[in-house]
């Protein structure tokens, strides 16, 4: 329960990358999208390196393309 409660307040504790997002057997389709599309959004952006995002919660930078490749991913395990 604390996890999924820090989660509430920081929605990328306990990832490590984008795929341990994918592969979250507790969240939904609607909450993994939630969770990476604010690690690709520009607010998640690192400083001087436009093509790292670091979202809060995280322990480290991943690449922009790597979130992109997740929801992308995500979205055709759907269809």
């Amino acid at each position: 329960m604390g996890a999924l409660l820090a989660r509430g307040i920081r929605p990328a504790v306990g990832f490590t990358s984008p795929d341990d997002v994918l592969k979250d057997p507790h969240l939904t389709h609607g909450q993994k999208r939630e969770i990476l599309s604010s690690w690709a959004s520009d607010a998640s952006a690192v400083q001087d390196e436009p093509t790292l995002r670091w979202l809060l919660g995280t322990p480290e930078p991943v690449a922009y393309a790597e979130v992109r490749e997740a929801l992308l991913r995500l979205d055709r395990a759907r269809h």
